[in-house]
């Protein structure tokens, strides 16, 4: 019994996500006014299950590899999350960066 409940669970997902990234587009670009440290950045788009900890690794590996140096970098940086991504991530932007911040 527990089988079948696991594998009608995985067979809605799998619908669920045919649905949901049908609706994705899966090219981003940064928008023209980011300049700096981060104008030659690239937009990775990515499906997540766990957008809070995707975002945080996200900024951890931008922070190392490209550097921030400054309170603007760092705003930069949020600015390009925020654009990129649509409102309803936005609370998970904000939450993966005071995180970090904090921690």
């Amino acid at each position: 019994m527990d089988a079948l409940i696991l594998n009608e669970e995985k067979r809605k997902k799998k619908k669920h996500l045919r649905h949901y990234t049908s609706t994705l587009s899966f090219s981003a670009s940064l928008p023209d006014d980011v300049q700096g440290i981060y104008a030659d950045s690239l937009c990775a788009v990515k499906y997540s299950m766990d957008p809070l900890l995707d975002l945080k690794e996200s900024i951890i590996d931008m922070v190392k590899n490209v550097g921030v140096r400054n309170w603007e970098d760092l705003e930069e940086l949020i600015y390009c999350y925020v654009v990129l991504n649509s409102s309803d991530i936005h609370g998970f932007i904000v939450e993966a960066f005071l995180s970090l911040c904090c921690s």
